[in-house]
């Protein structure tokens, strides 16, 4: 049975079934658990948490006022409210909020994904079987963040360096699975499910040893043939998981496939690509073309969509990448453009009414070759003449660290 008790009343033995609180005021990522380490038990006495529920049916009730030496008997059934996972909101009615109010809780919600992710990719590289709830969690938490502004998120993953690439681009793939979920108009399930899909897509390079996936130089043939059947390892770690559903299972066998048939494992062409493994494939190849690898500097947000557009005939399904062009935009945010006035800045934030005109924080002209206090401009907004006239090369310019300019206060230190 559930219940709801102060965390003063928690004590060794107990199954908590959730925190009652933000996933962010945790001290660890796992939202359930059995509480067997007393210090765990201290940490969340430390930390913000107040409450919590427990189900008394996977470990020990709260003691009695009687005796607090002797568990107390369990007590007459009664109707047990649900826990707050079960009464979130719908997506559709999250409020969305600004770039600069998200992005300090997005990044929060990365750095604890990529906690998560590395303790999870670890055990699977072990041979343990996928925590698929625990997976979950973090979906529900990467979701919620790309409804209130997917640009945060989304911009904040693809920063990434080759240590940690594995896992981040695991996050970068669930957001972009997201959101391209909504642009569909698929609904929470199937949204949440792609999200599942694309967190879990690339497990099976933990089956690839990690000198070739962090290679900085060319393959071997021999190489090439290991890293292209971690679909397959992967597929068959999660058939030994609990609670996986055929999407993330289809998703992590065929991301590679293309529409041609030239892909891998399978070779599938067309119609035989389920619209999931499509969906994986596009946001697949988006974040690793757009990331530093140990092999070559990631390509800039809105030259890897041009790129990404030429292939798309043999390569993605047409319609499913022009949804994905409208979900993150034509300029990505990140993005280092030069105006009509021949002021240079980064794209901040995509706008609701066209796909050319997003906010821009302008910080560099060109005319007098010198920065300029940095300004946000709302290329949509009225009586506002300037506009994007090309996306720009840093290097050509001298600028560095250019994603300081949309980044704000979430910038690393």
């Amino acid at each position: 049975m559930l219940k709801k008790i102060d965390v003063a009343q928690l004590r060794t033995g107990m199954y908590i079934q959730e925190l009652c609180g933000s996933w962010l005021d945790t001290p660890f990522w796992q939202k359930s658990l059995l509480l067997e380490d007393p210090t765990i038990l201290e940490k969340i006495r430390k930390s913000k948490i107040r409450q919590a529920w427990i189900d008394t049916s996977k470990g020990l009730d709260v003691l009695s006022q009687q005796d607090e030496s002797k568990p107390e008997k369990p007590a007459v059934p009664e109707p047990a409210a649900p826990p707050p996972a079960a009464l979130a909101p719908s997506y559709d009615q999250v409020p969305q909020i600004s770039m600069d109010e998200e992005l300090g809780r997005a990044a929060k919600i990365v750095g604890k994904s990529k906690q998560a992710l590395l303790s999870m990719f670890s055990e699977a590289r072990m041979g343990k079987a996928v925590n698929s709830e625990a997976a979950m969690e973090l979906v529900e938490e990467i979701a919620s963040s790309v409804m209130r502004n997917p640009g945060a998120l989304i911009g904040l993953a693809r920063l990434k360096n080759a240590d940690d690439y594995t896992y981040m681009h695991s996050v970068a793939v669930a957001a972009l699975m997201i959101a391209l979920a909504r642009q569909l108009k698929l609904d929470d399930e199937k949204t949440r499910e792609a999200g599942f899909a694309g967190l879990l897509h690339d497990i099976g390079k933990m089956a690839v040893p990690s000198g070739i996936l962090n290679k900085p130089g060319k393959l071997t043939d021999d190489e090439f043939v290991s890293v292209k059947e971690h679909p397959a390892a992967g597929y068959k770690m999660l058939l030994e998981a609990k609670g996986v559903g055929e999407i993330a299972l289809d998703v992590c066998l065929h991301h590679h496939e293309k529409m041609d048939g030239t892909g891998y494992p399978d070779r599938l062409a067309g119609a035989q690509i389920s619209l999931y493994a499509r969906m994986g494939a596009i946001c697949d190849v988006y974040d690793a073309i757009t990331s530093n690898r140990p092999y070559k500097q990631g390509w800039c947000p809105a030259e890897s969509v041009k790129k990404m557009a030429e292939w798309s005939k043999g390569h993605f399904d047409e319609s499913v990448f022009q949804a994905f062009v409208k979900s993150i935009g034509i300029y990505p945010v990140g993005t280092l453009v030069r105006l009509a006035s021949g002021k240079l800045g980064v794209v901040v934030e995509q706008a609701a009414k066209s796909l050319l005109m997003p906010k821009v924080r302008v910080f560099f002209s060109t005319k007098s070759l010198a920065y300029v206090t940095p300004e946000l401009l709302d290329l949509a907004g009225p009586g506002l003449q300037d506009k994007i006239v090309a996306r720009e090369d840093a290097a050509k310019w001298g600028l560095k660290d250019i994603n300081r300019y949309w980044l704000g206060d979430a910038a690393p230190g």
